[in-house]
């Protein structure tokens, strides 16, 4: 079984949790992370597709929240091109019935609204994919980060959890 972690990352933190996250379900599957920018396709050996992305003005990110993001460092991006919104419009309903999940990282302030993955998992559940797992969040130190304490170990537990959760519903071929 295949799984495709897609992400989308500003600052990097979005791209720590995407790879703890393939990182606990590579005990399960077998794992491609790629970055949204490279345009990954959803080939028909991918059982399971993570998406994974910043919250930016409560949802998904958009041109002009990037822009406003790419304004508040003097590093490069790591995500310069198509966010996580532009790619999943783009993908087709799944040919089989192939699994997804969502993340997203976030500021960790209470009453907060919105949710990149949250918004993410609406449109894959739209497309037609299995969704075994809630959507998570992971918490950042302000707008730039770094990741809270314990959010890398956290993601990986996720991961862990969606891959044992995708081979859970899978047949046993005997």
């Amino acid at each position: 079984m295949k799984a495709l972690v897609v992400y989308e990352s500003m600052f990097g933190n979005t791209r720590l949790i995407a790879e703890a996250v393939a990182g606990g379900l590579s005990s399960f599957l077998d794992v491609e992370s790629v970055e949204v920018g490279q345009k990954p396709a959803m080939g028909a050996e991918v059982e399971l597709v993570v998406v994974g992305g910043p919250t930016h003005a409560f949802g998904m990110t958009r041109p002009n929240t990037r822009k406003s993001a790419a304004e508040q460092t003097e590093e490069e991006l790591v995500s310069r091109g198509i966010g996580i919104r532009e790619w999943i419009d783009a993908l087709s309903a799944p040919a089989a019935a192939a699994s997804a999940a969502a993340f997203d990282t976030r500021i960790d302030k209470p009453r907060v609204p919105g949710s990149a993955a949250a918004a993410a998992h609406r449109r894959l559940r739209k497309l037609g994919f299995v969704l075994p797992i809630a959507p998570e969040s992971f918490f950042v130190d302000g707008m730039t980060g770094p990741l809270l304490a314990g959010e890398y170990e956290r993601a990986h537990l996720w991961g862990e959890e969606l891959g044992s959760q995708v081979v859970a519903r899978q047949p046993i071929n005997i």
